[in-house]
């Protein structure tokens, strides 16, 4: 069996896990989460710890991906994602207005990109956007897009990139 399903999920207090027949439910202070349940895998809940089981001998592989998917989701309800961009470059600037991002990135007009749903956007500096939600996907997926809009170069280095990532540079042409 996958040693990914066998290990239990502990339920932090405050969040509640509801299975039916098809569909799982996580509710936490963060919001509330549902995914769709794979009719191959069981899932128990027995003093505060779920546990993830497969049916049948074929479904092993989709037991741990249900397992993986519904600890996010557990996390995410209780404390969150989070994901941190950097614009490097001269007049790379953000700027948060409602649920839009406003971005200046060299280009003749400013980009504009809209926070999906359940995606908090804040920018502590000029040059720093952090994005916020419960679902690990959506915020890792309005990261990508936003990163996307400028991705960074490797001559110069300048562009969008998340907090830490480290871009090989290429060295210049030479005569």
């Amino acid at each position: 069996m996958s040693r990914v399903a066998k290990k239990p999920i502990p339920m932090p207090k405050g969040v509640e896990l509801s299975v039916s027949a098809d569909a799982i439910a996580v509710k936490g202070p963060k919001g509330t989460l549902s995914m769709v349940k794979p009719a191959n895998v069981n899932v128990s809940i027995d003093d505060g710890v779920a546990n993830i089981s497969p049916a049948d001998d074929a479904s092993i592989a989709m037991a741990g991906t249900v397992r993986a998917i519904l600890a996010n989701m557990v996390t995410g309800v209780s404390t969150g994602f989070e994901r941190k961009l950097e614009l490097v470059g001269v007049g790379y600037r953000a700027s948060v207005q409602g649920k839009d991002l406003n971005l200046s990135l060299g280009f003749s007009h400013p980009v504009v990109f809209t926070a999906p749903e359940g995606v908090t956007i804040e920018t502590p500096t000029q040059t720093e956007i952090l994005i916020k939600g419960a679902d690990k996907q959506r915020v890792g997926q309005a990261a990508a897009k936003i990163r996307a809009f400028r991705p960074p170069e490797p001559y110069k280095g300048k562009g969008v990139r998340y907090a830490g990532e480290k871009i090989i540079m290429k060295e210049a042409k030479k005569a």
